[in-house]
């Protein structure tokens, strides 16, 4: 598990980046929804232990500090940045050389993740494409099976075949054991795969809650007319889209965009406040 104690993190300029954030999470796949600045990516590097928070409590993994890099902790975590650059030439090389670093890799996996891409683990990473470049990277960070994988804008560069591919290949490797974190903007590539949401805005964490506890708590409807009970309400290419209380007898999936825009609205803290109330 993650554990996030009143983090708070601070560029050598002086900039603050993140403010006093708490959260635990749990197993399962978490979307990370933010506007661009807000700190996304400086949480994953802190997760991984790439960046250090004020103290080391801040940050922890299995109640083990990500600040002290220790073996142990950086065994069970990966991150796979949208501009990471593995350090060898091939992913057969990066099997030989990289993965005995972490224990639960399967190279057995390994290969059906490649041959899915249809991929040749001998081939140059830097004679490929940037799209099958990607699928390369996927497919190798899936099948180290850490305990903790945090993939940042995964379906960048990415065709809608490959995304397809990648969504059935989520699917059948990540195991109910596992954290998996995905920042994205493309909220749309892996919407019915989410477990939980969190969702930063300047800095600060203003949600962090499972799916059913959302869907429990609101429902997001669409209209011709405007619609009376409301907590957020928007106009769309003469729709009116809107969030409104759930009392136990609309069943409606999440819309990952109108509930972000309502986050960053002025009825922030009422969205909140009702999802709050439902835990």
């Amino acid at each position: 598990m993650i554990n996030l104690n009143h983090l708070n993190y601070c560029y050598r300029s002086g900039v603050n980046v993140l403010h006093d954030i708490t959260a635990e999470i749990e197993p399962g796949i978490h979307l990370l929804m933010g506007e661009n600045g807000a700190g996304k990516t400086t949480l994953l590097h802190i997760m991984a232990g790439l960046r250090y928070p004020r103290t080391a409590t801040e940050c922890t993994i299995d109640d083990v500090s990500t600040s002290l890099r220790l073996p142990s902790v950086l065994s069970k975590v990966f991150l796979l940045t949208d501009d990471m650059v593995f350090p060898y030439p091939t992913i057969a090389e990066m099997e030989r050389y990289h993965a005995p670093f972490y224990p639960n890799f399967d190279a057995a996996l390994l290969a059906e993740n490649l041959s899915e891409f249809g991929i040749n683990p001998r081939d140059s990473i830097n004679n490929f494409s940037l799209g099958t470049r990607k699928k390369a990277y996927l497919a190798y960070a899936l099948a180290l099976r850490t305990d903790i994988l945090l993939l940042d804008e995964p379906a960048n560069g990415l065709d809608i075949d490959s995304k397809t591919v990648l969504l059935r290949m989520l699917s059948r490797n990540i195991t109910d054991n596992q954290t998996v974190i995905i920042s994205t903007h493309t909220i749309w590539d892996f919407q019915n795969l989410f477990d939980g949401v969190l969702v930063l805005s300047q800095g600060r964490l203003v949600l962090a809650e499972k799916v059913w506890t959302i869907v429990k708590s609101l429902a997001f409807v669409n209209s011709l007319e405007p619609i009376s009970n409301a907590l957020y309400l928007t106009q769309n290419m003469g729709r009116f889209q809107a969030i409104v209380p759930n009392d136990g007898t609309l069943d409606t999936a999440i819309d990952y965009v109108l509930l972000y825009t309502a986050l960053h609205s002025p009825q922030q803290s009422i969205i909140t406040q009702t999802v709050k109330n439902a835990r």
